[in-house]
């Protein structure tokens, strides 16, 4: 199995970006996709999640309203869609699968990790 996250850049404070994880290895029907960041200094949080199957998002409270998750079943693929960035939004985020539908923002649960991919955000 293998998560290929890739998409970010340097963008400026106001900036939209879209980051995309690639899957492949198997067939993901039935796991949770979900984003974690790690800003500079501080530990990986959880951002958002969505159930492959049932397209069910689960947002972590900070990140509604600016963050939205979406998938393309055919190409595998699961995107995170970023608008109105900040500088604090600078982080090196990544794409991660878990066979359990359960505790989505809990980074133990999740089988699959990809490389991550950074972002950062000039004011």
């Amino acid at each position: 199995v293998q998560l290929q996250a890739s998409g970010g850049g340097l963008v400026q404070a106001g900036d939209s970006l879209t980051l995309s994880c690639a899957a492949s290895g198997r067939t993901f029907s039935g796991y949770v996709m979900g984003w974690f960041r790690q800003c500079p200094g501080k530990e990986r949080e959880f951002v958002v999640a969505i159930n492959w199957s049932s397209g069910n998002r689960y947002y972590a409270d900070s990140m509604k309203g600016r963050f939205t998750i979406s998938r393309d079943n055919a190409k595998n693929t699961v995107y995170l869609q970023m608008n109105s960035l900040k500088p604090e939004d600078t982080a090196v985020y990544y794409c991660a699968a878990s066979r359990v539908a359960s505790r989505v923002a809990t980074q133990g649960m999740y089988d699959y990790w990809g490389q991550g991919t950074e972002v950062t955000v000039s004011s």
